[in-house]
């Protein structure tokens, strides 16, 4: 497996590189897995300056797949860990590693299991969250990662463009929701570039978009936990046409103690969710919790 491809891409994976990767290890990537590998070595260039990806950085990478990304990343950082869940692709990586960037091996480390059971890593603490998330399972992936890892400061996710609208909403925005108050919880959200569908293979029928996330450098000020106001985000949002006071009558006991919680917060019972910023679902969680400490 040379690098000497017909495409100038250096130590990284160019269109030849991919597929004959691929025939290799009779991998055909399927749509049930969200499989669309990269074969473009100037986007994933693209990817790791957009990410900021610096030469102290500890990166963790979630479904690496054939190592595209995975070799861009090594280049610019310090070390990488790559967490893949198919057993061919995760066998296979190491030596893809080894291969093309001999003298980076020993930064590389690979965990062969599901991003959403991760609860630990190899080696240091990550610092930096880059991945070429599959649709279907990117937003809870992304919000596992953040919740699990704290030192990651900034993260930077390839996602189907549609889902990088939402996370990237802010409030009163029609795509506003769940995912991007989220995220907000966390960290400062943006839209950080499209990518063509051209770019991969196959080629997707969606466009994709890139996600920068920067941790807050103070945790969001509230005395209500993550769980607490978390629960009042998905209330909001699971029936996001009614009325505050109808969404969190559930979630309150009844929807005369949602438009107390509501009130106490300084927010109208007839607002609607996707008017709310993650500040004031937290002041809502912590009315709630005030009124059932007095009522005790």
């Amino acid at each position: 497996m040379s690098s000497s491809s017909s495409d100038d891409s250096g130590p990284l994976l160019g269109p030849a590189d991919v597929r004959e990767l691929a025939a290799a290890l009779g991998v055909r990537p399927t749509k049930q897995r969200g499989q669309n590998f990269v074969i473009d070595a100037n986007t994933v260039r693209r990817i790791v300056r957009t990410a900021d990806v610096r030469p102290d950085d500890v990166v963790v990478e979630v479904g690496p797949g054939l190592g595209s990304l995975t070799l861009a990343l090594l280049e610019a950082a310090d070390r990488v860990t790559a967490v893949e869940i198919d057993e061919v692709l995760a066998a296979a990586l190491p030596s893809t590693v080894a291969a093309r960037l001999p003298e980076r091996a020993d930064r590389f480390a690979l965990v062969h299991t599901d991003a959403m059971h991760v609860t630990e890593l190899p080696g240091p603490a990550p610092t930096a969250l880059v991945a070429n998330l599959p649709y279907n399972v990117a937003v809870p992936v992304l919000l596992h990662m953040l919740a699990t890892f704290p030192t990651i400061d900034r993260t930077l996710v390839m996602v189907q463009s549609e889902v990088a609208d939402r996370l990237a909403a802010r409030p009163g925005n029609k795509v506003y929701g769940v995912p991007s108050v989220k995220a907000n919880w966390y960290a400062e959200v943006k839209r950080a570039g499209a990518i063509g569908r051209n770019v991969f293979w196959p080629a997707p029928n969606v466009d994709s978009g890139l996600v920068s996330l920067v941790r807050r450098e103070k945790p969001l000020e509230t005395t209500a936990s993550r769980e607490e106001v978390f629960a009042v985000v998905d209330a909001a949002f699971a029936q996001r046409r009614k009325t505050l006071r109808a969404a969190l009558s559930g979630w309150a006991g009844s929807a005369a103690a949602a438009e107390a919680a509501l009130v106490a917060a300084g927010i109208s019972p007839q607002a609607r969710g996707e008017a709310l910023t993650v500040e004031e679902f937290a002041q809502i969680a912590e009315h709630k919790r005030q009124h059932e400490g007095d009522a005790a």
